[in-house]
């Protein structure tokens, strides 16, 4: 029951915001630059485990991890600008933000950063 409350929170909030962007699309970008999802995750997690420490490792890797997630926002709105397909810029953005984790994983890996 808790995993269905969690989930159907969650859900609101994305449909919610999606909503929002049909008319609004400053408020939504607002809402949506506000992390969400990382506020959702960190307030499930600490919920879950009353652990604050699982909350700061959690953040200090969401920072981390932040630099390579830029890249979709770069791509996804050249390519649309570009007259490309929608369906053909998400994916493209998504595969284009999924190389740039594996290599800057392997990247703070090779230089032993730990977080």
């Amino acid at each position: 029951m808790y995993f269905l409350i969690k989930t159907l929170v969650t859900a609101l909030i994305i449909v919610l915001v999606s909503e929002i962007a049909k008319k609004y699309t400053w408020t939504a970008a607002i809402i949506v630059s506000i992390p969400l999802t990382s506020l959702l995750a960190f307030i499930w997690l600490y919920y879950d485990t009353r652990d604050a420490q699982k909350v700061i490792d959690l953040s200090l890797g969401t920072i981390v991890m932040t630099i390579p997630s830029i890249l979709f926002f770069i791509l996804l709105p050249i390519m649309l600008k570009l007259k490309q397909n929608f369906t053909f810029s998400i994916v493209v953005a998504v595969l284009s933000t999924s190389l740039a984790y594996f290599f800057f994983i392997i990247l703070i890996k090779k230089i032993n950063f730990n977080f």
